[in-house]
Formats: structure tokens, C-alpha cells, sequence
């Protein structure tokens, strides 16, 4: 049987045998189309298995992730406790949506600002943000409640005393661009180079209002821009071999810096400098931490790659021993012992690095910025790494230049003017915060003006008595649906409070009604004197740190009658 097909046609072959060959492809074609067609009714899908398989791990990352932070990290923290230290009450802030007209920047702008606001205010309450803002394109769960919850007066919506306003101002692309191209050729070889860089400026502009009068405040606004850039370099290599055949090689490598992170640097910026502004603190000082240095996290890179594993691991370990994390006695463990990686959970939890229980860069760049300063020359060093200032073999350890300082904030939380303790009235309800230093265990106790003793930390819902370095304690944690306590002024006279931090776990170690339950009267203690005594004959002079705070109680007011008469 004889077939013609298109292809024979086509092909149209002048010879016998030429004919004789496409018949037989053209055959074959016929025969294959048949067999798949008949078969298509029959496809298996477990025949795939070996390929379907290992689908579900390909499509996974490859790479941990990381938090995002930007060169202001450090800053945030550091007018945290700037923040703190003013003593300025909570107050209520919202903002806007921020557009971008250009188009070219599709971030979150808003989002950045809440986040920069929250890690402002870990320490220092300082600002609390109203969520609420209506959007009809968008509807969601939140905001489809809380509509309903307004209109039938079953919700109460904070007023906020100040508002974000802002905009990505412009994005000039490619403001600078530079090529370079050479090549050289001859009879059997070509080469080419090429090079190139490109630099785009972003510009964001942030303003500070105040929500009762909608006016934009004076003065209080920031505009800076960022320059972003992007670079490639190629190389190709072409040879011929005789006059039929060649083989070409073309390699290339290129960057580009995203916009997402270049406008969390702004953001960050430009909330230092609106609150700092606005709460008339030293802000600049935050401004001014070598961390700011654009080319910190460069260099603290090619340290890391230096170090080796063991290195990174000597260096880790010795900052987790100066933070308190972990004992001196524990200065041999291995990366992956159990107490080893507990502590780098912990210090990775307190410091916002995601937590893996490894030595990843993060944790490593978060565990050794304290020791790395500017030098004399304006580069960044490293400071106590070694005794010769040098990280020299990658067995070097550092050598803290300062020991972390063991020591607790306690801190009244009530609002009060700056600078004065006003006194409380019989029946005040009382909020303290504690701050310790250094990772230990942490325990507090009122005491009342008849120098009853109460213990408050802990408790049956704050079993833990564990606690990480800067990180305030609420006392009790009014910011909780259930804080489990209520600390109200009793009566007139001088009342106090006393928190106890240690390195290990006391209360093992404490006499039998110091092991009490919580939120009773501690049978045979009398006074913060008292108190104190018993831990030092637990624990030694030197087992704990303790910081008081007193407060003046007077008595309540009676209610004037109608003839103005108390």
C-alpha cells in the first residue's frame, strides 16, 4: 500500500529512491498519529508518578526567610527607649493611604508606617494606631463588622490624636546611566564585554496632623529620597572551526536593587523624624548609630563568610554569655546541644530575627552589632573581637568591650506631667512595667502602706518567670482580655512595689512562704526589708539585682453635697 502526504508533495523528489523515503516517513507519521489517538482515550495518570512526586518539595523555598528590616532597625529600638525615658503617655495615631502617582512603586506604604509605630512602641507604649478606614472596593471581615457594630452603638471607636499623611513624591528612573561595550575579532575568534549601571531616585514625603482639626501640624514633615541602582556585566566568546561549524559562549551576571526595601528606608526615616519632632526628643542621636551605615550588613557579610562555622559559632556564643542568655559555665556547647539551641531561640524571638534555633547571618549580624563602631577613618571595625582588635583565625572570640550591666526598670505607667509622681487616690488602679537587662527570672511583689507583702510575679497565668532582655513586663498586663489581677491603691500612706531579678530559677531555693501562692498576703514577711532578706539568705548578695518604686496614697475626696459642703 502506498501513501502520499503533504510532505511528499511538498518535498516533491525527481527520484525513484528520494520518493521511495518520504513514502516510508510519511508511513510512519500516519502510524504514530494512530496510535496516539487510539491511546488518548486510555492515558494513565499514575504512569507519572515518579514525575508528579517530588512536586510538592520543588515548589518550596530553598532559602529560610528573613525579617525585614532596613538600616533604621536599630534606630526604631533605640527611640523606643528614647521614648521610654521621656515618659510620654500613650497616645492614639491613624494615617492615611499613601499613593503613588508614578505607578512604579507597588508597595505597602501604610502597612511600613503601622509596623515602624509598633516597634517604636514596644517599651515605651508610646503609640497605640487606630485601625479603622473605609473602603468600598475592598471589603473585609474587619471592616463589614465593624460597620455593623458602629450603626448599632455596640462598638466605642477610639478618636485618634494624630494622623500619617503622605505620598511617594516622585520616581525619576534611570537618572544616571553608563555603558561600556569592546570587542575584538578575527578569523577564527570573536570577543565581546560589556558593562553597564543605571541609578533611579525614589522620593517619599511624610507629614504629621492633628485628627480633630484634620490641619497638617508645621514643622512636622520629612522629605527624603533614596537612590536605587542596578548593574550587568557580560562576556561573549565566539570561534569557528573550519568553515561549517562555530560554537558561541555568552555569560552575564546583573543586579537590581528593589523598590520595596529602598521605601521601608524611607519610611523608617521619616517616622524617626516625625515623632522625634514631634515629641521634642533628641532624635538625632538615634540617627547617628554606626548600624545606619549603609554598608553595615555588607560588611558584616564578609566577616560572617570569614569566620568559618566554627567561628561564627565562638563569636554567637560569647554575645548570648554577655546578654545573659547563656552562663559562662556554658561556654564550650556545640551548635546543635539543646541549651544551645534554646538560647539562640530565645535571643532570635527578642530581637526579631526569625526564629530557626541555628547560626544563620541574621542571628549573627543581630549577635555582634554591639561590637562594630566606627573607626578613626570612618570604616567600620570590629571592636573586642580579639586582644588585638582583629579577627585573626577563625577560632577568635570576642571579647565584649562591656559587659551587658545587670540591672531592672521598674516604672510607673499610669500617665503623669513630666518630671513629677503625682499620688494616687484610695482605690486608684496602679499599672508598673518591669524591664530587666540581661535574659534571667523575674519576680515582683507589693507591698502595702501596713508593709503586707503580695506577690504579683508570678502567677497562676504568668507561670514563666523567665524573661528577655528589653523587654518591658506589664504589671499587671492591662493590654491582656484577662490580665489576671487588678492593682489598686489601698490605703493612705506610702505604698511600694520591688522586683527581683536572678539568673536561675529561685524560687526552689526561697523558704516555704516565699513559695506561697501568688496574689495572697506572704505569711511572716514584713515590708520590702524583709523581703529582701530572705532572697539573700537564698540566694547571696550577689544571686540577685532588685529595684523599688514607692508611691504616696491620700485618701479619696467625699462627693460635694448640693450646698457645695463636703
Amino acid at each position: 500500500m502506498e501513501y502520499t502526504t503533504p510532505a511528499a508533495v511538498a518535498w516533491g523528489g525527481d527520484t525513484p529512491a528520494h520518493n521511495s523515503a518520504l513514502r516510508r516517513v510519511g508511513h510512519w507519521l500516519l502510524v504514530g498519529t494512530a496510535v496516539l489517538a487510539s491511546g488518548c482515550g486510555q492515558l494513565d495518570a499514575r504512569r507519572h508518578i515518579s514525575a508528579h512526586e517530588p512536586v510538592t518539595t520543588m515548589n518550596r523555598p530553598v532559602v529560610r526567610p528573613v525579617r525585614s528590616i532596613s538600616s533604621f532597625s536599630d534606630s526604631l529600638s533605640c527611640m523606643d527607649h528614647m521614648l521610654r525615658a521621656a515618659e510620654l503617655p500613650t497616645t492614639l495615631i491613624s494615617s492615611k493611604q499613601f499613593p503613588d502617582f508614578s505607578g512604579r512603586v507597588p508597595v505597602a506604604v501604610k502597612d511600613m508606617v503601622v509596623t515602624s509605630l509598633s516597634q517604636m512602641s514596644h517599651l515605651s507604649n508610646a503609640f497605640r494606631y487606630v485601625d479603622y478606614e473605609v473602603d468600598i472596593a475592598r471589603q473585609d471581615t474587619v471592616q463589614n463588622l465593624t460597620t455593623i457594630l458602629l450603626n448599632n452603638n455596640q462598638m466605642q471607636l477610639q478618636r485618634p490624636a494624630l494622623y500619617v499623611s503622605g505620598a511617594i513624591a516622585f520616581v525619576d528612573q534611570n537618572v544616571a546611566s553608563q555603558r561600556k561595550t569592546v570587542g575584538a575579532s578575527s578569523d577564527r575568534v570573536d570577543l565581546g564585554y560589556s558593562n553597564s549601571n543605571s541609578a533611579t531616585v525614589v522620593a517619599l514625603e511624610v507629614h504629621l496632623g492633628d485628627f480633630r482639626t484634620r490641619t497638617i501640624i508645621p514643622g512636622l514633615d520629612s522629605a527624603n529620597e533614596v537612590v536605587i541602582g542596578g548593574a550587568g556585566e557580560g562576556l561573549d566568546l565566539a570561534g569557528r572551526i573550519g568553515n561549517n561549524y562555530g560554537v558561541r559562549f555568552n555569560v552575564g551576571r546583573d543586579y537590581a536593587m528593589g523598590t520595596g526595601g529602598a521605601l521601608r528606608t524611607l519610611v523608617d526615616l521619616a517616622m524617626i523624624e516625625l515623632v522625634g519632632k514631634w515629641a521634642r526628643v533628641p532624635y538625632w542621636q538615634c540617627l547617628m548609630l554606626d548600624q545606619t551605615n549603609p554598608n553595615f550588613q555588607r560588611q558584616m557579610r564578609d566577616w560572617f563568610n570569614e569566620s568559618g562555622t566554627s567561628g561564627q559559632l565562638r563569636l554567637v556564643r560569647s554575645s548570648l554569655i554577655s546578654r545573659g542568655y547563656l552562663s559562662s559555665s556554658q561556654g564550650d556547647l556545640g551548635a546543635n546541644h539543646p541549651e544551645m539551641r534554646s538560647a539562640l531561640a530565645r535571643f532570635q524571638a527578642d530581637t526579631g530575627v526569625v526564629v530557626t534555633g541555628v547560626i544563620d547571618f541574621p542571628t549573627y549580624e543581630a549577635a555582634l552589632r554591639d561590637f562594630v563602631a566606627l573607626g578613626p577613618e570612618g570604616a567600620l571595625t570590629r571592636i573586642g573581637w580579639s586582644n588585638t582588635g582583629h579577627l585573626t583565625t577563625a577560632a577568635a572570640e570576642p571579647i565584649p568591650a562591656a559587659t551587658v550591666p545587670w540591672s531592672i526598670d521598674l516604672q510607673i505607667e499610669n500617665p503623669q506631667p513630666a518630671g513629677m509622681r503625682p499620688a494616687f487616690s484610695e482605690g486608684d488602679q496602679i499599672f508598673l512595667s518591669a524591664t530587666v537587662s540581661r535574659t534571667s527570672h523575674l519576680y515582683c511583689y507589693y507591698v502595702d502602706t501596713a508593709g503586707a507583702v503580695t506577690r504579683l510575679l508570678p502567677n497562676a497565668l504568668q507561670l514563666n518567670t523567665l524573661v528577655s532582655a528589653n523587654q518591658a513586663v506589664r504589671i499587671p498586663d492591662w493590654m491582656s482580655a484577662n490580665p489576671g489581677f487588678i492593682l489598686d491603691a489601698g490605703k493612705p500612706g506610702t505604698e511600694g512595689a520591688i522586683c527581683m531579678a536572678t539568673a536561675e530559677d529561685a524560687m526552689p531555693k526561697l523558704s516555704a512562704e516565699l513559695q506561697g501562692p501568688a496574689l495572697t498576703p506572704v505569711k511572716d514577711v514584713q515590708g520590702i526589708p524583709g523581703l529582701q532578706q530572705r532572697f539573700q539568705q537564698a540566694l547571696g548578695a550577689d544571686g540577685y539585682v532588685a529595684q523599688i518604686m514607692r508611691w504616696s496614697v491620700v485618701g479619696r475626696k467625699a462627693p460635694a453635697d448640693s450646698n457645695g459642703a463636703n
